[in-house]
């Protein structure tokens, strides 16, 4: 069995950047024992951009 934790990081509207060192969001991620599983961004507006992605992350639960 596993859990999941998803994390949300909000994209820049002026230039659709990252606000936040997602490198460093996996990585800290990662001492605590989750893994990196995908990186998903949404569409959430019309003309196909989106506005922030999730970072999926699993760890076992034994």
């Amino acid at each position: 069995m596993y859990e999941y934790k998803f994390v949300q990081i909000k994209l820049s509207r002026w230039n659709n950047a990252p606000k936040e060192n997602y490198h460093e969001t996996i990585a800290n991620h990662a001492k605590d024992g989750w893994r990196f599983v995908q990186l998903f961004a949404p569409v959430t507006s019309g003309n196909g951009s989106s506005s922030f992605f999730e970072i999926i992350f699993e760890r076992s639960l034994l």
